[in-house]
């Protein structure tokens, strides 16, 4: 699998990155992981604007979703090559009616549906193109899903937002990277059921032995190398910082 940082700020898009959104690829197959404010425009530096072949959509919250709305103008109003066919889209219950709402200004209720083919989440195990995928509902305000990519024996976990939860320890275990929100500072924040930080990201890697850990979802006022520093202090593996444009072979 090839996997591409579309963005990867947290929160709000900082000067360097939009907000979360992560290309998967394999066999041709194209599956972006959130699509959150900015991400729309870094996509096309990497994939056709058309060439999206799914989307899955770990939450409802702005920095995750909110591009999809303008995705809907590319994909409705397309004049050159005719309206596009009906894209999957995997999200939480009510996903197209909080994109309705978003956009506001929809031509008719059912115009969402006419190019993203909603399909509801739950935690569960099916197939998406060529992956084989496992979403497990995290602890977050709202419904929130981590999934876990895989691929030719090969695989990626990816936490979307989440505190600390068992769940997300069965979606990291023995994968090859875990892409792992680190949005918290160990010893300043601790809200439970809302985010990770570094340490606690760094625990699951360790917990779980996977290959490689890479931290994302940083917001641009939290400080990016102590949450690096905190995760290597805890997991003897490779880490990373998520950064836009990075792109890792799973």
């Amino acid at each position: 699998m090839k996997l591409t940082v579309v963005g990867c700020s947290g929160s709000f898009p900082s000067a360097d990155s939009a907000c979360s959104s992560y290309l998967v690829e394999a066999d041709g197959f194209r599956l972006l992981l959130d699509m959150g404010n900015g991400s729309l425009g870094a996509l096309q530096r990497h994939c056709g604007l058309y060439d999206l072949d799914a989307v899955f959509l770990s939450h409802l919250h702005a920095d995750h979703c909110i591009d999809m709305c303008v995705y809907f103008v590319a994909r409705y109003y397309r004049h050159e090559g005719g309206r596009c066919a009906p894209l999957p889209v995997y999200g939480p219950e009510g996903t197209e009616q909080r994109l309705i709402t978003a956009y506001d200004d929809v031509p008719d209720e059912r115009s969402m549906g006419e190019v993203f083919d909603f399909r509801t989440l739950k935690s569960a195990g099916f197939e998406i193109g060529p992956f084989t995928v496992r979403t497990e509902r995290v602890s977050h305000p709202v419904e929130s899903y981590g999934i876990r990519v895989e691929h030719g024996g090969r695989v990626l976990a990816y936490s979307g937002d989440t505190g600390v939860c068992p769940e997300l320890g069965t979606l990291a275990e023995g994968a090859d990277l875990f892409l792992c929100e680190a949005s918290f500072t160990h010893g300043k924040e601790a809200i439970p059921d809302l985010h990770l930080n570094g340490r606690e990201a760094g625990e699951y890697a360790r917990d779980g032995r996977v290959g490689r850990l890479v931290l994302t979802h940083i917001p641009p006022w939290t400080d990016a190398a102590q949450n690096l520093a905190d995760a290597r202090a805890v997991y003897d593996g490779r880490v990373d910082l998520a950064m836009a444009g990075a792109v890792y072979e799973v």
